[in-house]
């Protein structure tokens, strides 16, 4: 997305580059096949029931999956838009729904200031954003403004406060968790979205969650495991030793069916009256 009056960018996606972008999109593509993110997904297309002639948007959109899936149902008739501020990615998504025959569009915009005008949709999906956000009370006052009255949004997002990791080193597990809650801008997402949806004004009617279990070759190069690791050397929360020591004990335990590593997920639906 465009340049924020903030010191956090709207969504992180904006700071990756080219070079990177592939695998993002590995990444993003691996969770999409977890059946934590399936389950989630799949109950909220069923909460928001988008209808044929209707018009959706989904805010951060990314490859743009939800996106087509919402445009099979709305039809010709309807529109299915993705808001996704880089634009690598949505370059990705566009690629994608072209060789679906997909009429999903894909534009640049702002989860603080979309691009559309007043009560433009009938339903609204938003999934993993708002952790990102230095104020997500404005991204839902956006959602909010954007429905139409009696219009549908979910909001789907993480607490990273739920996440486990097993085995490994208690102190160095503790330390790898802090790092991962400073690092994230609002990483009590989960927790907080029908208080952010209610006070926009939306009425909450119904909340799911879901248990976002990591697979067992998460320990691998560039996985999420990695990833944050090196984010906790960098920022000098634990050592490279410490580090290289909690991957591998994790490798192993991964190999013995010893592996746990998951993260809570919340989905709240919010109706415009």
């Amino acid at each position: 997305m465009g340049a924020m009056s903030d010191t956090q960018p709207s969504f992180r996606s904006e700071q990756i580059n080219p070079g990177d972008l592939a695998r993002l999109v590995d990444v993003l593509d691996r969770q999409a096949a977890l059946p934590g993110i399936v389950r989630l997904r799949s109950w909220a297309m069923l909460a928001l029931a988008p209808r044929p002639g209707e018009h959706a948007l989904d805010v951060g959109s990314g490859t743009g999956s939800e996106v087509q899936a919402f445009a099979a149902v709305v039809g010709s008739a309807g529109d299915a838009v993705g808001v996704e501020p880089n634009p690598w990615m949505r370059a990705v998504a566009e690629e994608r729904a072209s060789e679906h025959a997909s009429s999903a569009r894909f534009i640049e915009g702002n989860a603080y200031e979309l691009p559309f005008p007043d009560a433009t949709f009938d339903v609204v999906r938003c999934e993993r954003v708002f952790q990102h956000l230095a104020d997500p009370e404005r991204a839902a006052v956006e959602i909010a403004r954007v429905l139409k009255p009696g219009g549908r949004a979910v909001v789907i997002d993480s607490d990273w406060a739920t996440a486990i990791m097993h085995p490994g080193d208690p102190e160095v597990l503790s330390a790898l968790s802090g790092s991962m809650l400073a690092a994230t801008p609002n990483p009590y997402s989960g927790r907080r979205l029908a208080g952010q949806l209610t006070r926009a004004g939306l009425k909450v009617t119904d909340i799911g969650s879901q248990a976002l279990l990591q697979e067992s070759d998460a320990t691998g190069d560039g996985s999420f495991l990695r990833v944050m690791a090196a984010m906790a050397v960098a920022r000098g929360v634990i050592t490279e030793d410490q580090s290289t020591a909690l991957v591998d004990e994790l490798a192993v335990a991964a190999e013995v069916g010893d592996f746990h590593m998951s993260v809570t997920m919340f989905a709240v639906l919010a109706h415009k009256v």
